[in-house]
């Protein structure tokens, strides 16, 4: 092996993970980095790489999608499925057709394509890549509403088998002119999406089976998943599935399991998912020729606008409005529309079937990729603010470590800092109302360890370590957050001043706060309000204005509301 190779790519890591900083500085994803990276060090860079080698970039690309989608399927928590499972797949399915086939007519008219290739150009370009917003948007502290969040995340897992089957199919109508052959993609697409489905709720049953029987060392539980999701992958597409629906499903049933040691997998998962994606898109800058792109620079911008602001938006508003999504979501789901490494490679099969225009759709494709990273990637923080989807975040822990004994049970160490106005006030530790089944194991100040006592007092700048379960993790952020949220998302600003139980009736509130209903009968609860105006599948953050006052959700237990708040629209207090 030439010493040199390994020495540029190794470089090239290390520039992308340093300059990784300025994607928060300069307001854009970080996955443009690693493609600037990625072009600059190309043939037509100041690099001079000269890499054409698409054999490579095609096996690398779909290990690192399959990385990727194992990382978020395992981050994926099953409560979403109740409000985003529905919509998801009407978006992915539906929703891509509908993409690819509006960016079909468009590519026809701009590029002077026979109709089939330029159908196969709208579906290479079909399918979002959500993984790459939720990196941009955590990165901003953003925290989106169960329904737009659980929407995007289930979709960003589904959408890719149907832009897949598009691709395919289109590629053998190309390649054969035969009309027969959409039926046998009709096969294809039911073969991709039942045999991927299966293998994923199976493969992820046994797997989390696999580690839980295990004993090894904490190091190699990673390891074992990843590889085994690998194995799954592989497995999924030998018999004719969808090995990126079975790897990100596998990823599902394994995250919302009791599995051995899961902080310590999601953590390094975390890291891996990260180099799949740098690699990724190192691998894919490498590949594109700028100069080639500019001749087409004008047409690809123009089918790129037509992509984001009129494809993208009539998608998500006629498969997304019967499921009660207000119109501010519908808008950013609609600008959510990313487009990120999955078009990219996809533009790969007609370069491997040998398609005489691949090289033209190649390029296509990816400049249409880098307008979406640029003018969506951007401007995504910004829009999801501007349209109030944020809610307050819960406090999480700094660290969590895994206690792989028996007779901890389910028990994690936490590590939560103490920070912000709260603990500017020392206050003993037996006042701290920590759920009943967490221990406070210490506490870490100026680089020392104090036991703990009940008279102890803790302050800003302390570090709390206590054994606690993930299930009082809500709970423990309630009793040990400290840091403001910014204004609007603080509690009495978000929630109003006044909590009511959602059984609560509007009767009953009229006589109690002097408020009248006039549109709604009295006998009507609280939670059957929301029920109502969201198609029975509400989620923390859904508001109902009536009158003066607005009702929002606080707290939910699966379809029904149990916590409101009471909030003026004037700001003046209810009178009692």
């Amino acid at each position: 092996m030439d010493p040199t190779l390994t020495l540029i790519g190794a470089s090239m890591l290390v520039i992308s993970i340093l300059l990784s900083p300025l994607s928060s500085r300069l307001g854009m994803p970080v996955l443009l980095i690693f493609l600037g990276v990625g072009m600059l060090m190309g043939e037509d860079g100041p690099g001079g790489i000269r890499f054409d080698n698409f054999e490579v970039a095609f096996f690398v690309g779909n290990l690192a999608l399959a990385v990727i989608l194992l990382d978020g399927g395992m981050r994926t928590r099953a409560e979403t499925f109740r409000v985003g499972l529905k919509p998801a797949l009407v978006l992915a399915s539906i929703g891509v057709l509908m993409t690819a086939v509006i960016c079909g007519a468009v590519a026809y008219w701009l590029f002077d394509l026979n109709w089939m290739t330029a159908l196969l150009m709208g579906a290479l370009i079909s399918s979002t890549d959500a993984a790459a917003v939720f990196s941009l948007l955590q990165g901003r502290g953003l925290h989106l509403n169960e329904r737009v969040s659980a929407t995007l995340e289930i979709e960003s897992g589904s959408n890719d088998p149907m832009a897949i089957f598009l691709t395919l199919m289109l590629l053998a109508l190309v390649e054969t002119g035969s009309e027969s052959s959409v039926w046998g993609a009709v096969l294809l697409l039911v073969q991709q999406f039942g045999i991927g489905a299966l293998l994923g709720v199976l493969g992820g049953r046994a797997l989390a089976w696999l580690v839980n029987r295990s004993h090894l060392l904490p190091a190699l539980y990673p390891l074992l998943v990843v590889a085994a999701g690998m194995a799954l992958f592989s497995a999924a597409n030998g018999l004719g599935g969808s090995g990126f629906l079975a790897v990100y499903l596998a990823g599902v049933v394994l995250g919302n399991r009791q599995v051995r040691m899961m902080p310590m997998i999601l953590q390094a998962h975390d890291g891996l998912a990260w180099f799949a994606q740098m690699s990724l898109f190192l691998i894919l800058g490498l590949l594109v020729k700028p100069v080639d792109m500019l001749p087409i620079a004008g047409s690809a911008l123009l089918l790129s606008l037509v992509l984001i602001l009129f494809a993208r938006p009539l998608a998500v508003f006629t498969t997304l409005w019967p499921f009660g999504f207000n119109r501010r979501e519908l808008t950013f789901i609609s600008w959510v529309g990313l487009r990120g490494a999955v078009p990219i490679v996809l533009a790969l099969f007609p370069v491997m079937y040998g398609l005489p225009e691949a090289q033209l759709l190649f390029n296509i494709a990816f400049f249409v990729v880098l307008i979406s990273l640029v003018v969506q990637g951007s401007s995504l923080a910004g829009f999801a603010r501007w349209l109030k989807l944020e809610v307050p975040a819960p406090t999480e822990p700094y660290r969590r470590l895994p206690l792989d004994i028996a007779a901890a049970g389910d028990h994690e160490l936490m590590l939560f800092p103490l920070r912000g106005e709260r603990w500017g006030e020392p206050r003993p530790l037996n006042r701290l109302n920590l759920p009943e089944r967490a221990a406070v194991a210490g506490i870490f100040r100026d680089r020392g360890c104090i036991a703990p006592s009940p008279e102890l007092e803790v302050q800003e700048g302390d570090v709390l370590a206590l054994f606690a379960l993930s299930e009082n993790l809500v709970e423990l952020g309630h009793a040990l957050s400290g840091r403001q949220p910014p204004q609007h998302l603080r509690e009495r600003a978000f929630f109003g001043d006044f909590v009511l139980n959602g059984d609560a009736l509007l009767g009953d509130v009229e006589q109690v706060y002097g408020i009248e209903f006039d549109e709604l009968p009295p006998d009507l609860s609280l939670a059957e309000c929301f029920a109502r105006r969201t198609k029975g599948h509400p989620v923390v953050g859904d508001r109902v204005t009536l009158g003066p006052v607005s009702l929002v959700a606080r707290a939910t237990d699966a379809d029904s509301v149990t916590k409101v708040g009471l909030k003026l629209e004037d700001s003046k207090p209810p009178s009692a």
